[in-house]
């Protein structure tokens, strides 16, 4: 198989891995130095490889799930001369049980939020709906949560991260920012600044 970019032979893997039920991860990449074009990459099973020892407390109330089997699956692309990328290693054995297929779509490398769907997730941030009441809504509009192809986790790390961006110029900035949309909508809203030396 032949592919035009990296990005679209991830693509392909993802969707393979959806169909018998496993997620994958990017492992290595190498670049030509020069140019940072990738001219060879590998995408593994999400259980390649073994975790090393874990350094916590081993009293900890919760530790992290062991995920890793050692799983050998993977597929190696690599650049050809004429700037296609094709497979050139390819293990498709799996040492470890697949997922269901009525569970794939929450296996990590399958959850995926559309941009229609975040502009839903802003929309019904901005109306003050709380999130558990929008991922209802969209799940019942898609036929069930299953067919959203993203988690309720999902959404409130979306908006989580979204908030932060808005806040990245500091609380003054944006509250500057709130005034200004307001004094848009409100012509009767006033507001007055006094800086300080440090302006």
């Amino acid at each position: 198989m032949k592919f035009d970019t990296e990005g679209h032979a991830y693509t392909w893997y993802n969707e393979y891995a959806k169909g018998i039920g496993v997620s994958v991860r990017r492992e290595y990449v190498n670049k030509n130095k020069e140019t940072g074009v990738i001219t060879s990459r590998r995408f593994v099973c999400f259980k390649e490889g073994i975790r090393r020892k874990d350094k916590r407390d081993m009293f900890m109330k919760k530790p992290r799930k062991e995920t890793r089997t050692g799983c050998e699956a993977h597929m190696t692309i690599s650049l050809q001369p004429n700037g296609k990328y094709t497979i050139i290693d390819f293990e498709p054995n799996h040492n470890h049980k697949l997922a269901d297929q009525s569970c794939a779509h929450i296996l990590p490398s399958q959850r995926q939020i559309a941009p229609a769907q975040a502009i839903e997730f802003e929309l019904a941030d901005d109306s003050s709906i709380q999130p558990k009441l929008a991922f209802e809504l969209m799940g019942r509009r898609a036929g069930g949560r299953e067919n959203l192809g993203y988690l309720q986790q999902d959404q409130k790390n979306y908006l989580r991260t979204k908030r932060k961006n808005a806040l990245k110029y500091g609380e003054a900035g944006s509250l500057l920012n709130y005034f200004h949309n307001q004094l848009l909508e409100n012509p009767s809203f006033f507001f007055k600044v006094q800086t300080d030396i440090e302006d």
